[in-house]
This record gives structure tokens, sequence and C-alpha cells, in this order.
């Protein structure tokens, strides 16, 4: 590299500070832009496929009149001799809403010294089990544990049964599980001491999961459980990366009008690059020719322009997306995918980076912008001296 022409190129820059400098933030605007909303949506998928993958293969639900109900718990026994299927759980969990706080607690049951559907559910009941077969005992994601905090609930809660009568359950501790956005509003106790905060019948549960450890048989199992039970509907691992999918989809429709809307801006720029330079621009370039410039410097100072302005606006840009992203969890644009519900304790976006998206942001934009300056500098270099500075 010329140092002589780099320094050339950073003085040029100075002396349209003003044009440049409002290229270089509408260009970083861009690619922050749409570099915080690949991040976020990239985040939330990873995250999304970590819950996904630890779920089982099959949920059977009972349904009433259109809408979910209560399940007999002795059910598992029946649907654990079909062929195929590893073991089946009766599951007892509910929502329970803290008016207080805004949000929604997940309380999850389980078997103190029993065996859990699920791998982070088992770890806490392994971790945990003497302290939550106790009496009225519960251990607490993350998220309830700051919401209680912040609610000045240290060592107890006061559950509300449907009778209006009060529940304590006494805090014995907390965990954080391989995924926040599995466990981040989770509160585990003893299923006893659920179905009597929810009401529940004993022998009933909330749904029934089934392992199934071929997953090509996963479809027979399902069908031969609506097939003796009618009155279920049953929900595959497959059907709820389907559900998640959608949501995704339908999410990334606002995506897409602002991407539409970034880049119709970042192309009024390229238009008015390449339609051709200003006449000061061009009368610089005739007096450099005049001078004895040859046309390979003059656009080399032209191609140190373009790169210095480009690659150091998708640098900030990208930092800047990365520190409001995870570091400040994106507020505002993470509800796009979200929504702008407290009905869930918030959670941390996990850090991932997607290099092949950084990648496709930085050469659909860097290059084209560098080319639409190297273009018109190019023609303009071409012509006799005394013809582009008349």
């Amino acid at each position: 590299m010329n140092t002589h022409l780099f320094a050339f190129a950073l003085s040029s820059l100075r002396r349209r500070g003003a044009k440049n400098l409002f290229i270089f933030v509408v260009f970083g605007v861009m690619v922050f832009l749409l570099a915080s909303i690949f991040m976020i949506a990239h985040a939330l998928k990873a995250e999304m496929a970590a819950t996904l993958s630890s779920l089982p293969e099959i949920t059977v639900q009972r349904i009433v009149a259109g809408r979910q109900s209560l399940i007999d718990a002795s059910r598992a026994e029946r649907i654990a001799e079909i062929f195929g299927v590893k073991e089946a759980l009766p599951r007892v969990w509910g929502f329970y809403y803290f008016p207080r706080g805004g949000v929604n607690f997940s309380i999850v049951g389980v078997e103190g010294f029993g065996t859990q559907y699920k791998a982070s559910l088992q770890k806490v009941a392994d971790l945990f089990g003497e302290k939550l077969v106790a009496d009225d005992t519960m251990v607490v994601g993350e998220g309830v544990y700051e919401t209680m905090r912040k609610n000045f609930y240290r060592d107890y809660f006061l559950f509300v049964k449907p009778d209006g009568s009060l529940k304590k359950v006494t805090l014995v501790g907390r965990f954080k599980g391989e995924t926040s956005l599995e466990s981040n509003d989770v509160v585990v106790m003893e299923n006893a001491l659920v179905r009597e905060i929810f009401g529940m019948d004993e022998g009933m549960a909330t749904d029934i999961v089934v392992r199934v450890p071929n997953p090509k048989e996963v479809a027979t199992v399902a069908k031969k459980i609506a097939e003796i039970y009618p009155d279920t509907r049953v929900v595959t691992k497959k059907d709820l990366r389907i559900s998640y999918q959608n949501v995704f989809d339908y999410k990334s429709g606002i995506f897409l009008a602002l991407f539409i809307v970034a880049l119709f801006t970042f192309f009024i720029i390229i238009y008015d690059k390449t339609s051709g330079l200003s006449s000061e621009e061009k009368r610089e370039i005739g007096i450099l020719k005049a001078l004895g410039w040859k046309i390979g410097d003059i656009m080399r100072v032209k191609f140190y322009e373009a790169a210095i302005l480009s690659i150091v606006a998708y640098l900030l840009a990208m930092t800047l997306a990365v520190g409001y992203v995870f570091f400040l969890e994106a507020p505002l644009m993470r509800e796009l995918f979200m929504g702008f519900s407290r009905l869930k304790p918030p959670f941390a976006l996990p850090f991932t980076l997607d290099g092949g998206t950084l990648a496709l942001i930085f050469f659909a934009t860097v290059p084209i912008y560098i080319a639409a300056t190297l273009i018109p500098s190019w023609k303009a270099a071409t012509l006799e001296a005394d013809e582009v500075i008349r």
C-alpha cells in the first residue's frame, strides 16, 4: 500500500466531510439495523432449537369442548405398553400469574427421587431431591428469583390457591438451565404441592409425555395413541418445530419491511454515486492528471476513500449491533420477535454469531459501495485532463 496515496485519500475524505459523513451515517445505520435483526433472530432460533431438542417426542393432551383439560395420569401405563414406546410419564404443571410482578411463572412438578421427563429437570431433582420432598419447598429459575427479590420475597413465596387461601412455599434453591428460554420462568416443586396450588385432584395430570427412541416410529405411535384415546390431542416434536417456525416466519414479515426500507436507502446512495461525480470531484481528477498522475494512482486513491468509509462504517455498525443485542438486550427491536407482553420474566439472549450472515451483509454492502465509487471515477480518469477540468 502506498502510504502517500493513502494519506491523500484521508485528506480528500476530510475535504468533503459533510457529504461523506452523511453517507457514513446512512451506511452504518443500514448495516446496524440488518445486523441487529439477524443477530436477534439467530440467537432466538438457537435458543429455540436447544429447547426443542430437550423436549419429549410426543405430548398427549386431553381435549374437552375444544380446550385442553386435565388427563387421568393412569393413561400413561396403557400408552407405555405400545410397541416402540420407551416410557410415558404424566406431567403436573401450569402457569401461575403473579399480578404484582406482571409475569407468569411456569410451575413444574417433579417426583423427588423419580425419573423426570427432561434432562434439565432430572438434574434439578438430583441436586435438590431431598429438599424438594420436604414439606412445601420449591426451586426456582433465575428470572423467577429476580422477580421475587424485586417484590420483597426472599426466602418464601405466597401462592393464592383457587379457593382464595394462601399457600406459603419455602425457597430452597435456584438453578440455571442449559437454555435461558427453557428455565428462566420455571418454579420446580413436588407434584403433590403443584396439585394443591392449582386445585387438581389426586391422580390427574396436565398432560402425558412419551419417549420414542426411534424417530421413524413417532408418527405410528402418535396415531395409535389417538386411536386408543380419541379425546386426546397428540402433539409431536415435529409439530412444535413447525409451529415455532411459523411464528418466526410471521415475525419475519416485519423484518422484511425493515430490510426493504434499509436496502432502498442504500441503493439511493449507490445510484447517486454511479450517476456521476460532482463537478468538484471531476475537477480534482483533472488537476491530478494535469500534474502527471496516472490512471492507476487515481483509482487507488478512490479505492482507498471508498474502502475506508465503507469498512469503518461496517465495523463500527457491527460493534454497536453486538453491544446493542447482547449487552443491552436489544430493547424495542427484540419485541418484534417476542412481542411486548411482560407475561414472562425477561431472559438474556444467548451470545451466538452467525459468521455466514455477517459475511453476507459485508459482501452485499462494502464491495458494492466500492464499485459504485470506482466506476464513475474510472470514466472521469480516462478522459483528457483539459476536458475534465472544463
